[in-house]
Order: structure tokens, then sequence, then C-alpha cells
């Protein structure tokens, strides 16, 4: 069994490792990161079967690093290491194979191992997501790899058939996610001006109406003009406002 092992302290890494080597031979570290987004990085580049994953870690906590891969084609098994027992309810959504608390005994991981082998990949399909685990990024597949698109960066989302068209800084990207889902995880970075687009509250600069009285929603660095129906006008107006 390949394992990433993942955790901000370096001593716990450490600490890990050495149990895995007194474990046998069936298990392999093929690698090491300290951060969510680094995990994320080496679960492409290597394709582990099985990472041990710290919660609280800088830049994107181990939650956030679960929920994107649960979109990886060869999503690993999740076993979760943390010195804190309040993300347990969250952690077991998010269907990892095991919660580990330190300090970690090797029973403990000898057994969360076992579990682990004999579940199949990709068993993070369908992950739901919490509060604790609120995402700063959307991923985005790309060519059998995950693209992360920080939310900041997010310039709206638009409805298109069976996909949501979210045009960021970096280009425009299609995901498979709900407008009422984006909408309701992120209250605070977009406002809906349609039934089928939310704009980004950040990015929005003014209101355009044209000669037949239709209004469209302006956003900076977005050369795209949002239209904005007439339910929503109102709103949109009263966000400016208080934006000064």
């Amino acid at each position: 069994m390949k394992i990433l092992v993942v955790d901000d302290e370096a001593l716990a890494r450490e600490r890990l490792i050495a149990m895995l080597d007194e474990l046998g031979d069936d298990y392999s570290v093929v690698g090491q990161a300290e951060n969510g987004m680094q995990a994320i990085e080496q679960v492409l580049a290597l394709q582990p079967d099985t990472l041990l994953l710290d919660i609280h870690m800088p830049k994107m906590n181990g939650l956030e690093v679960a929920l994107h891969l649960a979109k990886h084609e060869h999503a690993p098994a999740i076993i979760f290491t943390t010195a804190y027992d309040e993300h347990a309810l969250a952690a077991f959504e998010a269907q990892a194979i095991a919660y580990l608390l330190k300090p970690i005994q090797a029973e403990q991981l000898s057994i969360s191992l076992q579990k682990a082998r004999q579940l199949q990949q990709g068993q993070l399909k369908d992950i739901q997501g919490r509060d604790e685990s609120k995402r700063t990024h959307i991923s985005v597949k790309l060519r059998g790899d995950l693209q992360l698109i920080p939310i900041a960066d997010v310039q709206y989302f638009r409805a298109d058939q069976k996909y949501i068209e979210m045009r960021h800084s970096a280009g425009t990207s299609l995901i498979e996610e709900s407008l009422k889902t984006l909408e309701e995880e992120f209250p605070e970075y977009f406002i809906r001006v349609h039934r089928n687009a939310l704009i980004s509250i950040k990015a929005v600069t003014g209101i355009e109406r044209d000669s037949l009285g239709r209004s469209y929603a302006l956003l900076s660095g977005c050369e795209e003009k949002l239209d904005v129906s007439r339910r929503h006008v109102t709103g949109l107006r009263r966000l400016l406002k208080s934006k000064g």
C-alpha cells in the first residue's frame, strides 16, 4: 500500500513514518506534505492508495483537501489524524476510513490501514461538505488533474445547461455544481442577479441599462456584462450603495 503522510508538523510526520516502518513491508511511504495544497499536488503526482491526513493545517485544512480529492478519478482512502475531536462528525461525513486522535497508537494505525486495504478506491465520491470544511477554492477537473481556483478570484458563476460556467482571473472553467449550493455556501462572496447567475460582490462595479430597459451588471476585470433580472435589481443597487 502506497501512503502519503500529510501534517504541518515535521515531528508528527516523522513519528507516523517510523510507525509505518515498524508495521512491515506492506506499507510504503511515497511522500510527505506539510499543508493542504501540497497534499493535493502530491496525490496527483504520486497516486497514493491512502492518505494519513492532518486536519488543522495552513493554506488549506484536511477537510477541504478531502472535499477536492473526492472529485479525482483515483481518490485515495482518507485516514484523518488530529489532536482535536470536534471535527469527527465532519470527517466521517467526508467518508473517511478512520479518525485517529493524537498521540496515535501503532495498533490503532494498523487497524485503520487494514480497513483501508479492504475498501476500493474512490470511496470519497458524493462527499458532503460542512461548515467546518468550508472551501477556500473551487476544484476543476482538467484532463485528469485538478485545478484549484481561489474563491476570491471568481468573478461569476452562470448556469449553462448541465454545467456551471465559472469566470475567474485565469479564464473560464466548467464545473458540475448547482447555483443554489454555491449561493448557500458563499453568501459573503456572491450575490444572485438572475435565476442563472451569481456575481462576485467584490468585483461588481455598477449597473447599466440599455435602450429597452434591460439591466446589466458590470464587473471589474471582465468585459462581459451579465443580465440582471427585474426582481434582483433592487438588491444589487442596495449592495452597490453600501459599497460606496
